[in-house]
Order: C-alpha cells, then sequence, then structure tokens
C-alpha cells in the first residue's frame, strides 16, 4: 500500500525529501518533515462534501489516507463556528467568532491531529505510541491508541490538572508524572521510544500531526463559503494548529478553493513562557528556550517548540504577530467566555480572547474586522 500513497515528506529546514514508507520522524537534520501531496483536487470537488459527514475526514482528499483506507476516528472534527456577539459588544467586536474545539472527542483540538498520527503509525505497523503532554494531547493519544488497538505511554508534568490525569487513565494509557515541564517529558518519552520501539507521536516529531490540526483551517473556509477571515487569534504551544492553519490555507489557495489574502495570524502565549512572542518581537528566526516556564494554562507552557520556525514564518508572511497575556488576564477572559456565551472556555480559549481584545486596543485589530479566536479545549478539563 505504501508504495501507492499520494504525497511524499519534505524537510521543512533543508529541504530534503524522502517517501512516507515505514514510521517517519524527523528530518536526518533534526527538523520536522511535512507531507507534499502529488495532487490537489480541483475545486469543482467542493461538490463532494455535500453528500459527507461533517467530521474532519470529510476532507480526505486534503489529508494522508490511501484509496478507500478507514481512518482512526472517533467523529473528531466538525466543530462548531459561533459567533459571540455578547463578548463582541462588550469589547468592540462587529465581527467576532469563536471556533470551539472543545465539544471534539477527548475534549480538545488534540483529537485532530493526533487521529491522523494514530492512523497513519497504526497502518504502518506501530505495535506501541509515547508522548509527552502538557494534558489535552495525552487525553488524545490513550484514546485514539486504544480505538486502534496500541499500547501508549504518557509523559506529564505532576503539576497537570488533575480531571486531565484522571481522563489519561480512564483510557488506559502508562501515564508517568515527570517533575519538571512539557521539556522534561519530552526528554524521557524520547528515551523510551529509543529504548523500546515505540512511535514517538510528539509535537512536529512525526509528521501527521499538522495533518490532523490543518483540518481547522479548511473547516473554517468551508464554515465561511470558502472565504477566510480578516484575522486569527490562536493560542499557541507547541504551534501545530497554527502551523496547520497556514499550511491548509496556502494549498486551498493553490489550488484554487479559495481567492484573496490570507487572514493575519496572531500566536498567543502566557506571559510567564512566551518564547514565540520573545523572538518575534526580537525578529529572530527561532526562540531562546524559556526559563522555569509558567502559567495555568497547561497547554500554553511549552518553552522550547520545535516548531519555533515554522510559527515565526507563518506569522510573518501573513502579517500577523505575537501577544502575551497574563494568567489573570486569560482567566477573566474565560470567564467572559463562560458567563456570556454559554461556551465552556479553556484557560487556553481564555487566553485568544484576552489577546484579541489586547491587539484591538493597540489598534492592530480593527473593530469591523472579521476575527476568529479559538477555544482549544474545554474549561472542565482543568476543574477538579
Amino acid at each position: 500500500m505504501t508504495a501507492r500513497l499520494p504525497w511524499s515528506l519534505e524537510c521543512s529546514s533543508c529541504g530534503a525529501t524522502r517517501s512516507p514508507a515505514g514510521l517517519p520522524g524527523v528530518c536526518d537534520c533534526g527538523r520536522p518533515l511535512l507531507v507534499r501531496y502529488r495532487a490537489a483536487p480541483a475545486p469543482e470537488a467542493r461538490a463532494l462534501l455535500g453528500g459527507r459527514p461533517w467530521t474532519m475526514w470529510r476532507y480526505r482528499e486534503w489529508l494522508p489516507l490511501a484509496d478507500g483506507e478507514a481512518p482512526v476516528t472517533l467523529g473528531e472534527g466538525g466543530t462548531p463556528l459561533v459567533t459571540v456577539p455578547h463578548v463582541a459588544d462588550r469589547h468592540g467586536f462587529r465581527d467576532l467568532w469563536v471556533k470551539e474545539e472543545g465539544v471534539n472527542p477527548t475534549g480538545s483540538f488534540k483529537a485532530r491531529g493526533l487521529a491522523a498520527a494514530v492512523t497513519r503509525a497504526a497502518s504502518a505497523g506501530a505495535r506501541a505510541f509515547v508522548v509527552p503532554t502538557a494534558g489535552n494531547a495525552g487525553v488524545a493519544l490513550a484514546a485514539y491508541a486504544a480505538r486502534a488497538g496500541v499500547r501508549a505511554r504518557v509523559y506529564a508534568p505532576a503539576s497537570t490538572p488533575a480531571t486531565i490525569l484522571s481522563q489519561i487513565r480512564s483510557f488506559g494509557a502508562d501515564l508517568a508524572l515527570v517533575d519538571g515541564h512539557i521539556g522534561d517529558c519530552g526528554k524521557a518519552a524520547r528515551g523510551f521510544a529509543a529504548e523500546t520501539g515505540a512511535v514517538d507521536v510528539s509535537t512536529l516529531r512525526e509528521p501527521y500531526r499538522i495533518e490532523g490540526k490543518k483540518t481547522l483551517g479548511l473547516e473554517l473556509a468551508e464554515q465561511f463559503g470558502w472565504t477566510l477571515p480578516d484575522a486569527i487569534v490562536y493560542p499557541t504551544g507547541g504551534g501545530t494548529g497554527l502551523i496547520g492553519m497556514w499550511k491548509a490555507f496556502a494549498e486551498l489557495a493553490q489550488a484554487g478553493w479559495i481567492q484573496g489574502k490570507p487572514p493575519r495570524m496572531y500566536s498567543v502565549q502566557a506571559a510567564g513562557c512566551a518564547p514565540v512572542v520573545h523572538a518575534f518581537d526580537a525578529g529572530a528566526d527561532a526562540c531562546t528556550p524559556w526559563p522555569a516556564p509558567w502559567t495555568i494554562a497547561a497547554g500554553l507552557r511549552v518553552p522550547s517548540p520545535l516548531g519555533d520556525r515554522l510559527m515565526l514564518s507563518a506569522l510573518r508572511e501573513s502579517g500577523g504577530g505575537a501577544v502575551a497575556v497574563s494568567d489573570a488576564q486569560l482567566a477573566a477572559a474565560a470567564r467572559d467566555l463562560q458567563v456570556l456565551e454559554g461556551i465552556d472556555a479553556s484557560p487556553e480559549g481564555g487566553a485568544a480572547l484576552a489577546a484579541a481584545v489586547e491587539l484591538k486596543a493597540r489598534g492592530v485589530l480593527q473593530g469591523p474586522e472579521r476575527v476568529v479566536i479559538f477555544n482549544t479545549g474545554a474549561g472542565w478539563l482543568y476543574r477538579a
């Protein structure tokens, strides 16, 4: 089946290409590999979508699936895109939207990336998985590994919210707690993978989580009638969602499915862990590891993201930027989404709203612009 796979892999840094055969990790140069498709569906193929289920796999021609292949799925994707008129009125927006990822299986957007990664690795014969997590990726891997009938080990900081840890255990994963942050968990996960042969599905250490996250951009385009918003404000830890959406917009434009300018992309991080913001403001092309990272938004506690260069490129190419918000700001914004709009926002979702408000106050976002913020996970996962 591998010989018929309609894509190849290309290094995001040195440009080297390789076959998708086997269980690919990163390039020999140590940088992430990206999927490059041999052909894109013509705009007329949009008509095929009407008869398909409202999940991320409705875009199968844009995803790493062989002809006739069934993915490992729990029905992920197809999440609501909702207006937030009360929040918009409070802060002077006229066209503000929330992409509500908390309704995914396992409660977060991580379901998209892990469904794609597990699908490909299981098809290639994976017998075990391992992942470091700030929380939600561990829940998603545990669930999708169970769905595929493959063992999983998850390394998580001991400070991870208790409900998230309980969810990881409930899906049958082997959970190992680490005194430290996700970078420390990453070292443990890579050691476990080297020792046991487990497939490491860490952020950007395999090429397919990005493809699952790419469906965020595909869905936005379809939900807006094959147009795009003016700006996207996205909570950024490892950055696969931001990178994946930017990749989706480029592929859609090249295939003629959309026209016009892509949205400006804005990364939001917590003030206690903001390596992307610091690098963007400094004009650097890579991040410096953030010392002693801390924030209540566990998904933003990523001190040294492997996808730093890809994120910074997307922000600059789009004409966007990066902003940090305090824990107090993001917690208050999450509360606004909950009590004013009925959206059970995670701290990361609160960060996106807080950043949008801050960017508007700076004059970076204009009131009439169409702005999309992301609630990347359900708030209940963070409450004991």
